[in-house]
């Protein structure tokens, strides 16, 4: 009977100590960068030149490799 007041007293004495705590503040979240509206298309430039005929072109064509022998 004598520890009950006394422990009644630390029990009290925790309670308060625990509710007068200050909040924590929240942090804002991270800013997220978005794109802004599209600019004003530029001018359309020159048209390419139509291609030459090629003199002297030599196309390769190497066959596919052997499969492996099976065993």
């Amino acid at each position: 009977m004598k520890y009950t007041h006394l422990t009644m007293m630390a029990l009290a004495l925790l309670t308060l100590a625990a509710c007068s705590r200050q909040p924590e503040p929240a942090m804002p979240p991270p800013a997220v960068a978005v794109p802004g509206p599209p600019g004003p298309t530029g001018a359309t430039g020159e048209t390419g030149a139509t291609g030459q005929p090629g003199s002297g072109t030599t196309v390769i064509v190497v066959p596919p490799a052997a499969s492996a022998a099976s065993s």
